[in-house]
């Protein structure tokens, strides 16, 4: 076997992981870049004892099962799941301060970002929402370092933003191909990055638009009777999936509500507190939460795929949307967006969650169960009942693990 060991230098620290040619890491030690040394830090593919909280169980399983970030020579692509595992990451290492867990950052955003601040397999041409969303772990690796490839970088993705195809109102195309069309899954994947951006770097107008956005997607695909959000909106009416007279996608896909749910609440942690439509994002997000908790399965705590059909044969307990519902009720209620008595239901969800999703491997790794892999709208997409429930189900999907770490960071578990 070969071993190699790579040391990253984050701030003060040095990370030295040594790893297995073709593995993941087996050893990781911290030290003072000065001189002197800390405690030898337990290998994640090494057996130990698993840390108390979920949050740390969960992120050291998912660092264990991706060599993607545990090899800096292996290949990878600029992509939204990444950003929301990296995301997580990040959220867990403000909480402990475990170099370790900046290392991994730091050596993610050295693989994607060149020395001029290019994006490697970014492309901006194709004017994808999904782009933007790894951009909000560069905030943190910009403040840490200094280093202006970070900036320019951040730079080159808020210039997508000003460039965007847009619809009539100046609502964001989900990407250049799905002309004229929104998806509640951009919300995620662009509005937190466009809000942090404007505080970060003084643009005040921006979150104009970030507000803009939020609000176009609930005009158009909130359902007045149930409260809930279709999947998307094609303002053409021209998709076949849209309908003719709303243009509104026909179900409630539970992820798609998620993204939205959890954008709300994290955009809210930017927004200035006198800006005039910070009352309207509450107010969207006070009948959002109502919405949710509505429909949260009363024996089990969770939601299924297609959200507001529980009886309907195939459908069954999701745990991304369930992940990332808890989170943004327990967010809420934690930063006093919503009520605290929604913090009952985000308990009572994050309960059902690791009493019926969440699998502990004798060594100690915890798996994800029954995460939808991925859904969307297009010609062969349709949006029906049967299209949602026939996509592969998957364990440890990332767009599960992230918001699961996620929402056991907000209930301290």
């Amino acid at each position: 076997m070969r071993f190699k060991s790579t040391t990253y230098r984050t701030g003060l620290l040095a990370l030295t992981l040594t790893c297995i040619s073709g593995s993941g890491c087996v050893r990781a030690s911290s030290a003072a870049v000065s001189g002197g040394t800390q405690p030898v830090v337990a290998g994640v593919s090494a057996p130990a004892p698993a840390p108390a909280k979920w949050s740390e169980r969960m992120l050291n399983s998912v660092l264990k099962r991706s060599p993607w970030m545990a090899d800096p020579a292996q290949k990878d692509t600029w992509g939204y799941t990444q950003g929301l595992i990296i995301y997580a990451l990040e959220q867990v290492w403000r909480q402990t301060k475990d170099p370790q867990y900046l290392a991994y950052i730091q050596r993610y955003g050295d693989k994607m970002i060149d020395a001029q601040g290019q994006i490697k397999t970014y492309k901006p041409e194709d004017f994808n929402l999904d782009n933007l969303n790894s951009g909000k772990v560069l905030f943190n690796l910009y403040a840490q370092t200094k280093d202006e490839k970070y900036r320019k970088a951040l730079d080159q993705l808020r210039e997508q933003l000003r460039k965007q195809p847009r619809t009539s109102e100046g609502g964001y195309w989900h990407k250049l191909k799905y002309t004229q069309q929104m998806w509640l899954d951009g919300a995620y994947m662009a509005s937190p990055f466009l809000a942090q951006y404007a505080a970060t770097f003084n643009e005040p107008a921006a979150f104009d638009e970030v507000a803009n956005q939020l609000i176009l997607l609930e005009k158009h695909l909130r359902n007045p009777q149930t409260g809930l959000l279709y999947h998307g909106w094609d303002e053409s009416r021209q998709q076949k999936w849209a309908n003719p007279q709303t243009g509104a996608s026909p179900n409630v896909w539970g992820r798609a509500m998620g993204w939205y749910a959890m954008a709300l609440v994290d955009v809210l942690d930017y927004f200035p507190a006198k800006h005039p439509k910070r009352q309207e994002l509450l107010q969207i997000l006070d009948r959002l939460a109502a919405a949710v908790v509505k429909y949260q399965d009363p024996k089990s705590g969770l939601w299924y795929q297609v959200v507001d059909q529980p009886t309907r044969p195939g459908n069954y307990l999701e745990a991304s949307a369930s992940s990332m519902f808890v989170y943004a009720l327990a967010k809420g209620s934690n930063r006093g967006y919503l009520p605290k008595t929604y913090r009952a239901a985000a308990e009572k969800g994050y309960a059902g969650i690791t009493g019926q999703l969440v699998e502990v491997k004798p060594d100690g790794e915890v798996n994800l169960l029954q995460v939808c892999e991925v859904a969307g709208l297009s010609a062969d997409r349709d949006g029906s009942f049967e299209y949602y429930i026939k996509e592969p189900i998957r364990v440890n999907d990332p767009k599960g693990t992230g918001p699961f770490i996620l929402a056991s960071l907000e209930l301290n578990k």
